[in-house]
């Protein structure tokens, strides 16, 4: 029994992994994978195969990876909890924007059916985790789509507000809260350096610099 459960929840993670990185950074390869899930490409790699064979993964036309209709509703449910876990441990017990994403994983796959449900009134059924990425409702459909727009294709002179930011990379969120830049946050791109230099932003009084990759997997919607 030990045993299933574990596979589950591995199965679950993967599973959790590729839909959010469908949505943040396209297209999901094997070493976007290990990276999320901080595993080696080889241990990736193997079980993206098995989980194919279970027919829960399947190739898209960009060459990336994608779910089946059955891999999509077991993520969905996964991605569910963990975001209502993130906006408790938020909303009500106070822990960081960079903190929130590793205790969260510790909920999603030992949430039952009556704790969401009761979690879910005390938030007062929230559409977005902390971190600006819509909850899947009970059914797994999502309450809204990303803007499709990133900090890093703005023009300068353009004003946006910080629609999500990534959730799982710790590192990245330590850097961002830095920089003063997270979810409902406005901001106007002063200056783009040439060569693929830095980003020159006010925020509020500040001008702050952010790096063109940090930039790509901002999420904004344009003021």
């Amino acid at each position: 029994m030990t045993h299933d459960i574990g596979l589950m929840e591995k199965t679950e993670m993967y599973l959790k992994a590729i839909m959010v990185t469908q949505q943040s950074a396209p297209p999901v390869t094997t070493s976007k994978i290990a990276e999320f899930l901080n595993i080696t490409v080889p241990a990736a790699s193997d079980m993206l195969k098995r989980l194919m064979q279970k027919g829960l993964v399947l190739t898209e036309n960009d060459g990336g990876f994608g779910v089946t209709v059955e891999g999509q509703r077991i993520a969905l449910r996964v991605i569910r909890r963990l975001r209502i876990a993130e906006r408790f441990l938020t909303d009500v017990l106070g822990l960081s924007l960079e903190k929130v994403y590793d205790e969260a994983c510790k909920f999603e796959h030992v949430l039952g059916g009556e704790v969401e449900e009761r979690l879910v009134q005390l938030l007062k059924d929230p559409m977005s985790c902390p971190h600006g990425h819509p909850i899947p409702d009970t059914h797994g459909r999502l309450p809204f789509d990303y803007p499709g727009t990133t900090l890093v294709e703005l023009k300068e002179g353009a004003r946006a507000t910080v629609f999500s930011v990534p959730e799982e990379d710790r590192e990245l969120l330590l850097y961002l809260a830095e920089l003063g830049l997270s979810p409902h946050v406005n901001l106007q791109v002063k200056r783009i350096a040439p060569y693929n230099g830095p980003i020159f932003l006010l925020i509020g009084d500040t001008q702050q610099a952010v790096g063109r990759d940090a930039a790509a997997r901002i999420y904004v919607t344009l003021a």
